[in-house]
């Protein structure tokens, strides 16, 4: 953790939302004036796209079912955390991109699939943040969770993170319901063991539980929206926290424990504004007194 050079990380499987979270806090970001440096999770994996294909055809071929962009062996854990180490304390690390799809790989004419060439963060950002799999990440290796100021766990219940991630994957990758499946499956391992352990470590976890049936993700035509799911929002230590205030804004919610509240789906951008806006100040105005310390 750092007060000169704060680090926010938005934590959450595949398909689980976290990019929908990424948009609300860059519109904080703009509205507050914050300079935000960011580092994307899927440029930490280990192999671009071609090369993990053939890692893990290998591991099939050994009987292993299990390799996945999960787990520690597909990806830079010590790299991140080198990150995360040097950002704290000078606001500088080295980052890179992984290219998704040909709009992104135009901009750096390279192949989709592959890794952009590692280059330093650029200098006078506010604070760093990161969306991926893994800012929660702790090994007996490495403590990536142990840098991060804010730590946000996105966590949908799994038939719902099943049903976004068939979904997404069929409508804009062109993959199989079955090709889909197969991967969940070998994701499972790695899911137990390196996923769920960091929303234990989270500062905030939002959860959205669908209130209709999704018994079976596996044929679901159609993603439960928001107003057709509830959002369990439950903060690590509620200490701080004005739950009277956000009852009152957040209408027909209710705490379920003293350290949840629970809205409808559809609120919840407003809920990630009204909770990260004063928490983002909070970050701000540390940063602001200890340059300020610093100076004279």
């Amino acid at each position: 953790m750092s007060v000169k050079h704060p680090i926010i990380a938005i934590t959450g499987s595949s398909g689980a939302g976290t990019t929908s979270v990424m948009r609300t806090f860059a519109q904080i970001f703009r509205r507050e004036d914050v300079e935000a440096a960011v580092a994307e999770g899927d440029s930490f994996h280990r192999w671009d796209r071609i090369e993990m294909r053939t890692k893990m055809a290998d591991a099939l071929v050994r009987g292993d079912h299990t390799l996945s962009h999960f787990g520690p062996e597909a990806n830079l854990f010590e790299e991140l955390e080198e990150l995360f180490r040097r950002y704290g304390e000078s606001g500088g690390g080295k980052v890179r991109k992984y290219l998704h799809d040909e709009e992104e790989a135009a901009h750096y004419a390279q192949p989709p699939g592959t890794f952009t060439a590692w280059e330093e963060l650029p200098s006078g950002s506010d604070l760093l943040f990161y969306e991926g799999l893994h800012g929660g990440m702790a090994t007996e290796k490495v403590n990536v969770a142990q840098h991060v100021d804010l730590l946000v766990g996105v966590v949908p219940v799994i038939n719902l993170e099943w049903i976004q991630k068939l979904q997404r994957d069929k409508s804009m990758r062109g993959y199989s319901t079955e090709a889909v499946t197969e991967t969940i499956l070998g994701r499972m391992p790695d899911y137990v063991n390196h996923l769920c352990p960091q929303f234990s470590r989270t500062h905030v976890n939002f959860q959205r539980v669908p209130i209709v049936d999704t018994s079976n993700p596996f044929i679901a035509r159609a993603i439960p929206t928001l107003d057709e799911s509830m959002l369990i929002i439950r903060f690590a230590d509620p200490r701080g926290i004005d739950f009277p205030y956000l009852l009152s804004m957040l209408h027909d919610s209710f705490m379920s424990r003293p350290n949840t509240i629970v809205c409808p789906g559809g609120k919840m951008a407003l809920a990630m504004q009204l909770i990260f806006t004063p928490m983002i100040w909070r970050l701000m105005d540390r940063r602001k007194q200890a340059l300020r310390a610093t100076v004279n």
